[in-house]
This record gives C-alpha cells, structure tokens and sequence, in this order.
C-alpha cells in the first residue's frame, strides 16, 4: 500500500458470473488512493478493528450499496438533446432528427454540451462508455478534452461515413479526411489519461460506408492496436440496402468480415436479425455486441434472442444507444432487456427470460469484459481498479427511511429494487480509479463556472 487509505462501508454486490451474486451485508472496501485499486475487501468491523483510524478515511454506512460502476458499452454523445423525438424507424428517423442534430455539433456546441454528458453518465452511476462523436475532428477533439476532465474511462470515436455524409466536404475528399482525422485523433488521445481514454474507430455502419473506408479503418485500428466500433443487423431496411450496395457479400456480417473490422477488440451494436451463419462466425472472430434494448424497441427495430445469441458464445454488454435509447440511465436498460426477454417467453417455447441479476451482470462485469477492462474492472476483487457506484438504499425502497429497511431485503432483493427503482436520484456517489467523479448534490460544470463555484 502506497497511499492514503479510502475506507468504503455499505453493502457490497457484484457479480463476477452470470447468474450468481455475490454479497457482503456491512462489508467495506478499502481503495489505495495512490494507485485507485481495492486492497481489502470484507466484513466493516472487522477491517476497521484491524487497521488504526488515522490510516484510513471512512466514509459510507449500512445504508448504502457499493457496486460496480455501470459500464455503457454503446451511446452517441451529440444525439442526447435528441432522446424521445420522433415516432419512426432508423433510417428515416437518422434522416430526420439525427444527420441534422450531429451537423450542428460543431465547436461552439461540442464545448457546451459535451461537459454535462459526463456530468450525466457520472450522476447515474455509469463509469465506463463507449461512445460515438460527430464526423468532425475539432468537435471530437472538445468531446475527448471533457472526458479527460470528467476523470470516467470512456472510449470515443469520429463517426465514419462516406455514403451519404452530412458534411460540407466533397465526395471525393470524404474518404481521405475521414481517415486521416480519425487517425490524427487516435494518435493524440488512444491510452490518454493514464490509459482511462482510447480511441475506437468509429465507422457509422455498412449503409453510410463504402468498403474502402471500412478497410481503412480496419487498417488504422490494426496499425495503432485500438478498437473498432459499429453497427450491425438493427434494422429490417437497413439490412436489404447492404444487400444491395454490397451484392458481393454473403450477408452484412460478411461485408465487415471481408473489410477487416471483425475481431475481439470489436463492438457491434444491435445484432437483432443475425442468421445462424453470422452468429457463428461472430462467436468464431470473438467480436463483442452491444445490445440495446431501450433503443430496440424505441425505433421498432425487434428484440434481440439473447439467450441464444449467448449459448452460441457472443459476449454481449448492454448500451444505453443514446438518442434511439430515451436516456443513459441504465438501471433502466437493464430493466428493459430483464422486460424483452420475458416478453419472449409468451411467444417463444424455449425462450429463457433474463433475471435481474444477469442484467446486473451485463452491466458491469459483461460490460468491462466487452470493452477489453475486465481485468482491471467490473468486480470488487482485490486488485481491481475501484470504479463503484454508490446507491443510497433509503432512495429506492417504498417509503424510504420508512420503508422496508436494506438489511431486510435479500441481495437478489436489492439488484431488483436498484433495476426497477434506481436512477440518479439514488447514486450517492461515482468512483473511477478510486477518485470520485461524483458525489450527490454536484453542480453541472458549466451551471459551476457561471455561478462562480470553481471546479467541482
């Protein structure tokens, strides 16, 4: 131990397994806050009486959660203003809100917003995300700028397309700009922060790119060892165009096998409506998928067989896919995959429904693993780096401090309750690497400057 001692007491709930949780009632971890990574774990008491007060600083109490930060493994930061517009489908609705709202996230915009989008996934408990940008490298650039001050672990990449773009460049210029903007960032960003930053190539998906910029791009990932990030099978349209602008591939998993974007540093949102020959050859690459329920059934796009896809062997995280997804609160998405998959059950025979512990699991250690962290995150295993979200339990049980009190619920009790209740009014505080990020009552950073408060 090289540092000052933090001392965490609460409740501790992870799930390192699907479908099993683990629980220590009154437990405590202890955080080196030299180094950010768990030292001890156990029994509050018994820690306390083994090290002397003025080695560690406790905070917390019996009356709160420690967990696993969240982990969003797929989201569009310029799409947040846009969440709940429109009633239509993908690519009509990318047409209508999304191409235009992206235009406009240029510089001025981008240095508005992109602050209070980490102040928000901060404040609802989320400490990893992946996200996309706009095709613009100046606005990319702010958005990176932010996320090294937010202090989260966060994956972000310029949007790719040269079919269809809503810039102001011409055709023939898309493709190499696009290219080399997106390497130009990855040379400056990939592992900033002290490694809690990387570059993700970001090609939008097959429909907006042409086989050139997605080989490209597959190219660079490969050249600088970053991951990839991209969409796949959401939508029924969106399936027929790559059918037709790719005449030459088996299928659409085919068309980014064939560009070299499959693998295991890849992330692939969606994956609805895969046949069997692409779910094996997924599972065979060890690409990851995103799935993301909210957005699936927000944009009518279906709802993904989950089980199946994981007994075939897909690792799968869950994405809050802001704006298709209404919000970035993912107790919520959890709550909404734990809803698709017993939905199915009524249709389905041999459908399996999800428990609320799965999608907990999903959320956090699925989640780190998809993102190529597990190692580092996803638990409160010894060793690991201390991402945690802190719930205050009095916020999402019926009557509050009324109520059924937290050492009457069971474990299973608690994720549920969390799932079907939690949200940022219950997330007491967010821990990345062991500094807190956030702590309940925090001031947005602009609403900060404006009212001369300084940092937060």
């Amino acid at each position: 131990m090289s540092g000052e001692l933090l001392g965490l007491r609460g409740h501790l709930l992870d799930a390192p397994v699907f479908g099993q949780l683990r629980s220590w009632r009154d437990g405590a971890l202890l955080i080196d806050s030299a180094t950010g990574k768990i030292v001890e774990m156990g029994d509050h008491a018994l820690l306390k009486r083994r090290h002397r007060p003025q080695k560690v600083r406790w905070v917390g109490g019996p009356e709160f959660a420690i967990l696993p930060g969240l982990v969003d493994v797929h989201a569009h930061l310029p799409q947040y203003p846009a969440v709940a517009r429109g009633d239509g489908e993908l690519l009509p609705w990318l047409r209508q809100y999304i191409f235009p709202l992206e235009r406009d996230f240029a510089k001025p915009r981008a240095a508005l917003q992109s602050p209070l989008f980490f102040h928000d996934l901060a404040r609802h408990g989320t400490t990893s995300a992946w996200l996309y940008s706009a095709i613009y490298e100046d606005s990319t650039d702010l958005a990176f700028e932010a996320a090294a001050a937010s202090g989260l672990r966060i994956g972000l990449g310029k949007v790719m397309m040269d079919v269809g773009s809503y810039g102001p460049l011409q055709p023939k210029k898309i493709l190499s700009v696009s290219l080399l903007e997106s390497e130009s960032l990855c040379k400056k960003w990939h592992n900033a922060n002290g490694g809690l930053l990387r570059y993700v190539f970001s090609p939008r998906f097959a429909v907006s790119c042409s086989d050139r910029l997605m080989r490209g791009a597959a190219e660079l990932a490969k050249q600088y060892g970053t991951p990839i990030q991209t969409h796949l099978s959401e939508n029924l349209g969106e399936i027929e165009k790559v059918k037709f602008q790719f005449a030459w591939a088996k299928d659409y998993t085919d068309v980014y096998d064939q560009c070299g974007l499959l693998g295991p540093q890849t992330v692939l949102g969606h994956c609805i409506h895969l046949n069997p020959r692409e779910v094996a050859r997924l599972a065979e690459t060890d690409s990851r998928v995103a799935h993301c329920p909210t957005s699936n059934i927000y944009l009518a796009s279906g709802i993904m067989p989950l089980d199946r896809w994981r007994a075939a062997g897909l690792k799968i995280g869950l994405g809050s896919d802001v704006a298709a997804g209404p919000e970035l609160n993912m107790w919520m998405v959890m709550r909404s995959a734990v809803e698709q998959q017993r939905a199915r059950t009524f249709y389905e025979k041999d459908a399996r429904p999800l428990k609320p512990i799965e999608a907990f699991h999903l959320a956090t250690f699925g989640g780190a693993e998809v993102l190529g962290h597990g190692r580092e995150t996803g638990t409160l295993d010894v060793g690991k780096e201390a991402d945690l979200v802190v719930v205050e339990l009095d916020k999402i049980v019926p009557y509050g401090k009324s109520g059924p009190r937290p050492h009457e619920l069971s474990p299973q009790d608690l994720i549920a309750l969390c799932i079907y209740r939690g949200g940022p009014h219950a997330t007491a505080a967010t821990y990345v690497r062991g500094r807190r990020v956030y702590a309940a009552g925090d001031t947005p950073p602009q609403l900060a400057e404006e009212a001369g408060a300084g940092n937060i």
